[in-house]
């Protein structure tokens, strides 16, 4: 076995926080680009932008609906 490879124990774990880190990812990709739209105004800054989304509710919010869609996912994975 080499370093690189994660023991058979771990593997799971790793495909969980994979997979929710993506969702998660795609969550304040979607919040980041509806901050740029032009209902939002003209001349927002990145950080700006940043500073809006990134707050404790959105995170909550982000984790939690991760974790829904994970589960969603390896349902339809194991029944189809």
């Amino acid at each position: 076995m080499t370093p690189l490879t994660p023991p058979p124990k771990i593997k799971p774990i790793w495909r969980v926080v994979v997979e929710v880190a993506f969702i998660v990812f795609l969550f304040y990709s979607n919040l980041l680009m509806g901050e740029f739209t032009g209902v939002n105004g003209q001349n927002k800054t990145f950080a700006f932008a940043l500073r809006d989304i990134i707050t404790p509710t959105n995170f909550l919010i982000a984790i939690v609906s991760a974790f829904i869609g994970y589960g969603i996912f390896e349902f339809l994975r194991k029944k189809l």
